[in-house]
């Protein structure tokens, strides 16, 4: 017996009814009310629960934006037929709702592909399709960036992460709705409103780091918390991002940056050390023929820098990091250095 063709619009206000705007995250819902009405609403759609929600909430809770609301769906054509069906589920969700859809695809998907490579393949066919990409990052995925990022020694801008409001590249902005809402009560409220989606099994699977901490780290960790772990993660985030925001001020303030693109370190002198190493990844992202540091090498400029020693150190192929004179400066490769 064929399966009846769901009802989406009236699927997006049963759900809207149980997940009403107050519940969304309050920056988000203050970023949209005070945006131009006239400013394209791009949505990242999988397919999945989350993003779903997503897609049907703004559809309901701001119909005027209708017109304007643009639902992407990326294919990585890594999972043969169960991808294609995923793109007609999406293509068919918008065309019931009566907005418009594009797609994109991998064009150099391959077998073993790491998770960073997707991702970096998603977010290139996102950008610029809107001035704001609206994602479906849920509090859980807070718990497993957190877990991530200290892993790997993070500080306070990547703890921070996902942020429900970030600006990217050329005033487009990133906004995550969904921070203040846990996956099961996602889950529970498309059920309750009669809604199916699709399911990724390569999810399920611990290929990735992600997925190894979602399904093997996060539950254990939750249940050793015997507390709302989640939520506990969620407000840590919360005051992480303040204290990022309040050193980035600090730091801003002290225009350490000249325009001829080199850092006065006189303005750091007793500085906290967390604020000259902000200073000095600030100065090293200005430098566009700079490559990439190492830690060890970072370390070793850090710990120059604050000395205010004459040093030379190299940043790759095509210059070196000169300090000299109480200045941080890049010097091309191949170009006479003078005395220190």
């Amino acid at each position: 017996m064929k399966r009846r063709a769901m009802d989406w619009p009236a699927r997006a206000a049963a759900l809207a009814a149980a997940v009403p705007r107050g519940q969304l995250h309050p920056a988000v819902v203050a970023w949209a009310e005070n945006n131009s009405p006239r400013a394209t609403w791009a949505v990242a759609f999988s397919g999945g629960a989350d993003s779903l929600a997503l897609v049907l909430l703004l559809w309901a809770h701001w119909p005027e934006r209708r017109p304007r609301l643009r639902v992407l769906h990326f294919n990585h054509r890594l999972r043969g037929r169960a991808s294609r069906a995923d793109e007609a589920f999406c293509a068919a969700v918008a065309a019931a709702l009566g907005v418009r859809f594009e797609r994109g695809e991998w064009a150099a998907a391959h077998a073993g592909a790491s998770e960073a490579e997707a991702r970096a393949a998603r977010m290139a066919f996102f950008a610029g399709r809107g001035r704001a990409l609206w994602l479906g990052h849920q509090q859980d995925d807070i718990a497993e960036t957190m877990l991530m990022r200290l892993a790997r020694g993070s500080g306070t801008a990547g703890l921070a992460a996902p942020r429900p409001v970030s600006t990217v590249a050329r005033g487009h902005v990133h906004l995550r709705p969904l921070l203040t809402l846990k996956k099961s009560g996602i889950v529970a409220a498309l059920r309750a409103a009669g809604i199916r989606w699709r399911e990724d099994r390569s999810n399920a699977r611990g290929y990735f780091f992600r997925n190894r901490v979602r399904h093997e780290v996060l539950p254990a960790w939750v249940l050793a918390a015997q507390r709302d772990a989640l939520a506990g993660a969620a407000h840590a985030r919360e005051r992480l991002e303040e204290d990022d925001a309040a050193l980035e001020a600090w730091l801003d303030g002290l225009r350490t940056l000249r325009a001829d693109g080199t850092l006065a370190l006189k303005k750091l002198a007793g500085k906290p050390r967390g604020l000259v190493r902000r200073a000095l990844h600030r100065w090293l992202l200005a430098q566009p023929r700079a490559g990439d540091l190492s830690r060890q090498g970072f370390e070793a400029l850090l710990a120059a820098v604050e000395r205010g020693e004459p040093t030379r150190q190299s940043l790759g192929r095509e210059g070196f990091a000169v300090l000299r004179r109480g200045r941080l400066r890049f010097e091309r490769a191949g170009k006479p250095s003078g005395r220190f």
